[in-house]
């Protein structure tokens, strides 16, 4: 027991550190744009479609063609947000892969044609795309990003603290989803959604969100919260369906890199189309 506390704990101290030092700490390279958060980020996104792969168990080379497909559609937005022409001829090499992983199920026998196709666009769509529009939330506004990654924290302990403190009252609490998650609660997402909004205020009154407003920080708080918890809930169906606890062995005592980063699966893109594009480049 207490050798699992420590390797969470070590591995959670890595972890945040990481992930703090890419986003605050950005030696710039190839005209601006922060190193350390596209290597970091470009090896994690292709970890953690290696391990979706992995789990409906494509074979070897449709893994293969996802990662490279991963790393493409990454990099593609990557320069695409920092406004280096490079953008466009990776986005047609990314096409290109995606349509020869397609296109090779034809020479393959015995192939599930249908099911890989599945899997290879769930693959690039619920994994790949989040990772890739956080250089956009990056681009935009690097405390906002921040802001996302402790907004979550802060919701996922709320959630669980509030959850804890109900599930002890005479009648217990209301379970959201108990064949997914018999763990959370209808109590603890309120609980986790009002936390998240005093963090909301935080984050504007220190300015990290101060160009959206008092308003839209909230929103943001609230948002990030609700679609983290429901990205949170995709996973464990997902893992679920397939009788899996984790989704990997990355992280030593948090499994694997779909573990950690599940919550913004769902958050990342709402962030980003409301809070960076709707506010910033159409209202």
């Amino acid at each position: 027991m207490m050798n699992n506390f420590v390797k969470r704990t070590l591995s959670a101290i890595v972890y945040a550190g990481l992930v703090l030092t890419s986003i605050l700490v950005q030696p710039q390279c190839f005209g601006g744009h922060p190193l350390l958060f596209g290597i970091l980020f470009l090896i994690l996104s292709t970890l953690a479609v290696r391990e979706y792969h992995a789990l409906v168990g494509s074979d070897i080379r449709l893994q293969s063609y996802a990662m490279i497909a991963n790393s493409l559609l990454f990099t593609t937005l990557y320069f695409l947000f920092y406004g280096d022409g490079i953008w466009f001829a990776l986005l047609v090499a990314y096409v290109a892969v995606m349509l020869l992983a397609m296109i090779t199920q034809l020479f393959r026998e015995n192939s599930h044609a249908i099911e890989s196709w599945g899997n290879l666009c769930a693959s690039q769509i619920m994994v790949a795309l989040p990772f890739a529009l956080m250089n956009g939330v990056l681009m935009h506004n690097r405390y906002l990003l921040l802001a996302l990654f402790i907004l979550l924290w802060v919701n996922d302990s709320g959630a669980y603290i509030v959850g804890s403190l109900t599930a002890k009252l005479p009648k217990g609490n209301h379970k959201m989803f108990p064949r997914v998650s018999p763990a959370k609660s209808w109590e603890g997402l309120i609980g986790g959604v009002v936390v998240s909004l005093l963090a909301g205020y935080v984050f504007y009154r220190i300015r990290w969100t101060a160009e959206l407003g008092l308003a839209n920080s909230l929103w943001f708080a609230a948002f990030g919260a609700v679609f983290g918890t429901l990205g949170d809930l995709m996973e464990s169906l997902f893992k679920r369906t397939l009788g899996v606890k984790d989704s990997g062995k990355f992280m030593p005592g948090h499994g694997g890199v779909l573990d950690r980063f599940d919550s913004l699966m769902l958050a990342t893109p709402v962030v980003y189309f409301l809070f960076v594009y709707l506010v910033n480049y159409v209202y």
